[in-house]
């Protein structure tokens, strides 16, 4: 998880095309701060362990009573605006999005299960309380299962099959084809490819993330998806990890502490 709340922290200053596209970049400044992407996967972190082994009903009871909590506890995190109203209704329902808000907050599903059908059936149960259009679903599923597959031993080749198998996405183009014509915009389809595509050429963790942000974009949100995936697959480095705790709210620190502490519970 904390590889999400990373890519999210590093893409923050670069978000709305506001970089260079290139990879050569400071990883931390002063503008690199969590937004709403780090805060509801923390959310989402915290029901899933709340939640677990519970229905389906039950968890996505959970999950809209955490992402709420959450919500209103950093109300300014950069919320898109139907999901602010989401976040403040008394009886909210899922509005049929597609965007990329429901694979961004989902890295967590990717860690705490022990298959990969669990694993895609509860991204699907994370999307479906807002982003219930089946691409706003399909984006979710795919993170999660590309995070669970990574952490899992599964090299590239394997990953990128599945993903490409199981949904559809291309994943034919290279980052350098992307990059001169890709844009801002927030749709899971139009996100996770490219999120992924960063994933699958970077040559560690720091690779991905400076890869994912040289797209450009909504790159908070691409790099917290590609960052997720990274720290699956590569491990997080501690100076990197270090740096950003000191960027993370006590609160924050705790769910995180906590998530590892289950992860490490199950691996037992």
């Amino acid at each position: 998880m904390i590889g999400a709340i990373l890519g999210d922290m590093i893409g923050a200053p670069y978000e709305f095309d506001r970089g260079d596209k290139t990879k050569d970049f400071p990883l931390f400044s002063r503008r690199s701060h969590f937004t709403d992407d780090s805060v509801m996967t923390v959310a989402v972190a915290e029901a899933l362990i709340s939640s677990y082994g519970k229905s389906d009903d039950e968890i996505r009871a959970v999950l809209v009573d955490s992402m709420q909590k959450w919500g209103k506890r950093y109300p300014n995190a950069g919320y898109g605006c139907m999901f602010s109203q989401w976040l403040t209704t008394k009886d909210p329902q899922p509005y049929g999005s597609y965007g990329n808000g429901s694979a961004m907050r989902v890295s967590s599903a990717g860690w705490l299960y022990d298959d990969i059908e669990t694993t895609r059936r509860m991204a699907a149960l994370t999307a479906e309380v807002t982003h219930n259009h089946p691409e706003g679903i399909k984006g979710a599923e795919a993170t999660a299962s590309a995070i669970f597959l990574a952490r899992n031993g599964s090299n590239k080749d394997d990953i990128r099959q599945y993903i490409v198998t199981e949904f559809g996405y291309d994943l034919s183009r290279t980052c350098d084809e992307i990059r001169p014509i890709y844009h801002h915009v927030e749709s899971c389809q139009e996100t996770v490819p490219e999120a992924i595509t960063a994933f699958l050429e970077g040559n560690d963790f720091e690779d991905v993330i400076r890869t994912a942000v040289s797209l450009g974009g909504d790159c908070d949100t691409l790099t917290c998806i590609a960052g997720g995936m990274a720290e699956a697959f590569y491990g997080v480095p501690d100076e990197i990890s270090e740096e950003c705790y000191k960027r993370l709210t006590d609160d924050i620190c705790e769910v995180i502490r906590h998530f590892n502490a289950k992860v490490a519970e199950m691996q037992i």
